[in-house]
């Protein structure tokens, strides 16, 4: 086992590495950027040091500055968390390079399953189901549209290095298919570096549903069952939950063996995802791969009783898996919501600032994972996210009744939060009813996602 890590992260996920960390007795060290030298973060860790100026460019995806840190603080493996570098397949090489354990997959999985364009042909190869599309990327306009017309309108048109909603386009005829592709390659260019796009049949009214991987170096992949995040805006998830209300156990299974084989095609080892789109008829076509740890494993971990952080660090330390599949039982329901510091009542603007007054909620089935603290200044530099309510009942009613308690209970003043829009969500008849798609809270609160 590792005796000391990096955590090139910031926030509630470097505060959730660090305390699993702590438990299997690792030391801690945390990078920040001057926008986050008061964060909870910083204050937990064995060893902060600081890694540049607000910007992410210059900070927390600074590659350079954090091998630095990592090299002076002598560790022996970086964590990278969620987003900035954690998907980074040239961070991760560069760590191995120096010696340095990457706490993730193999570069060779990261490039089979996070470019969606490979990750979709190794998927056909292993019948994994995928919706009908293009077999690579796409090369022209006329390309695009000779398929669209093959395959029926409307598709769907995905960035090869995608994620966040980012290079995806709907088209629903010609003109707007020739449009939607020149705008997801320049999106794509932008964001990611790489203009590669494909396409694929827009699966209309579809759920989100995605099945939790663990592999370890030994070629052993389980999975930890599914969860459903069908309730996003403008791509960006709000409330997750698992079981997944609407799949049966025989669906169950079916989607599960699939994730489970795609990973084991990719040699695929550490915490992972695959995710779904699930049709009204109950089929389901494979999404994307991320290849890092979900900003929803606690939802995993409610149902499993099993901490991921843990078997992250366990199985990049070279650990076999301690458990078989038959072992990973789910009990109960659990539902995880994100609490943005963002004002659901003016646009969803940014809402950054002091908290002078936070009151946490408790109590049975109640967790919070958040790097808040009452005096801490949210930063206007990065993620809105500040936080996450975790509930974990026996059923999915009871689940809902403690997450509208504990919402009740929760107070973060004077910033603006999306407390009100999730109690607004749970007392909502069709969520409760799981009557719900993809666009439901768009539709909810206006085709912007808006109120």
């Amino acid at each position: 086992m590792f005796s000391r890590i990096l955590i090139a992260n910031r926030g509630e996920i470097a505060v959730r590495i660090i305390r699993a960390a702590r438990e299997l007795d690792i030391e801690t060290v945390a990078v920040h950027s001057t926008a986050d030298a008061d964060s909870l973060h910083v204050k937990m860790a064995d060893r902060a040091i600081c890694i540049g100026p607000p910007p992410a460019g210059e900070s927390y995806l600074n590659i350079p500055r954090i091998i630095s840190a990592a090299e002076v603080a002598n560790v022996d493996a970086i964590h990278p968390g969620y987003g900035f570098l954690a998907e980074n397949a040239h961070f991760a090489e560069v760590c191995r390079s120096c010696n340095i354990e990457f706490i993730g997959p193999s570069v060779e999985a990261m490039g089979a399953l996070g470019d969606k364009v490979k990750c979709r042909k190794l998927a056909l190869e292993h019948k994994v189901p995928t919706s009908p599309g293009s077999k690579g990327k796409i090369e022209s306009e006329e390309q695009a549209i000779k398929l669209a017309r093959q395959i029926g309108y409307p598709v769907m048109i995905k960035a090869a290095a995608g994620g966040g909603g980012r290079g995806m386009r709907v088209a629903h005829n010609d003109i707007s298919l020739s449009s939607g592709l020149a705008n997801a390659m320049n999106e794509a260019q932008g964001a990611f570096g790489d203009a590669t796009v494909y396409i694929e049949k827009y699966i209309e009214h579809a759920r989100h549903v995605e099945v939790q991987i663990i592999g370890d170096q030994h070629g052993n992949v389980l999975h930890l069952f599914e969860r459903d995040c069908t309730m996003q805006r403008r791509h960006q998830k709000l409330i997750e939950e698992s079981p997944c209300p609407v799949l049966d156990e025989e669906g169950r299974d079916e989607i599960c063996r699939a994730a489970v084989r795609l990973a084991k095609a990719a040699g695929y080892h550490s915490a992972g995802t695959v995710e779904f789109l699930m049709s009204q008829e109950g089929e389901f076509y494979l999404m994307e791969v991320n290849t890092r740890l979900q900003v929803e494993h606690p939802v995993t971990e409610s149902i499993t009783g099993l901490d991921l952080v843990k078997l992250q660090l366990r199985v990049a330390a070279g650990e076999k898996l301690p458990l078989t599949q038959r072992q990973v039982q789910s009990r109960g329901h659990a539902i995880e919501v994100r609490i943005n510091a963002e004002d659901p009542d003016n646009r969803f603007a940014p809402s950054p600032g002091r908290i002078d007054h936070l009151q946490l909620p408790g109590g049975p089935g109640v967790r919070i994972d958040t790097h808040c603290h009452s005096g801490y200044r949210v930063p206007p530099n990065y993620d809105s996210m500040i936080g996450k309510l975790i509930v974990h009942q026996p059923t999915r009613s009871e689940a809902i009744a403690t997450m509208q308690r504990a919402l009740s209970e929760f107070q973060i003043e004077p910033i603006r939060t999306t407390i009100p829009l999730h109690a607004q969500l749970m007392r909502n008849a069709d969520f409760r009813e799981s009557n719900i798609h993809i666009h439901f809270v768009e539709k909810l609160l206006g085709g912007s996602g808006n109120p």
